[in-house]
């Protein structure tokens, strides 16, 4: 299958948080600007037994450059997090269950965005990492004809 994209799933919830236990909850405000190195929510999917890793972005994707390489950022810190040993550390029960990085965005992501976060599903499931994005308001919802 060499060449092929594998899609991003994207999911449309009120409050997909219900589904998770939360084993640890790392609270940051919306104020710092340099979220590079910040892990929102490490927890565990009951339904699922995966350890899920949630970024959370909550601002509006202007495609900017600088945006897109907050977004790399972040993502190399959560993969680092997850296969430096960090994770085994922190959460030694979580040692060897299968993880998905949650994506929960606040709007749609623009095209660039989009694009980067394909690339970086592809590049996660060589790691054996799932990714899936969450858009949390009805923004990409289209309303009933």
């Amino acid at each position: 299958m060499e060449g092929r994209l594998h899609p991003i799933r994207f999911h449309q919830v009120e409050n997909s948080a219900q589904r998770i236990e939360k084993c640890c909850i790392k609270r940051r405000t919306k104020k710092i600007k340099d979220r590079a190195g910040i892990i929102d929510v490490v927890a565990n999917d009951p339904k699922t037994g995966e350890v899920v890793l949630v970024m959370n972005e909550p601002g509006a994707w202007s495609g900017s450059d600088e945006r897109l390489l907050g977004l790399q950022e972040r993502f190399n810190a959560y993969v680092s997090f997850l296969l430096d040993g960090e994770m085994a550390e922190a959460h030694p029960d979580l040692v060897g269950k299968l993880a998905r990085i949650e994506v929960r965005c606040a709007h749609m992501p623009d095209a660039r965005a989009l694009e980067l976060l394909g690339m970086i599903h592809d590049q996660l499931a060589f790691q054996e990492i799932k990714m899936e994005v969450v858009v949390r308001n009805d923004e990409c919802r289209r309303p009933k004809e």
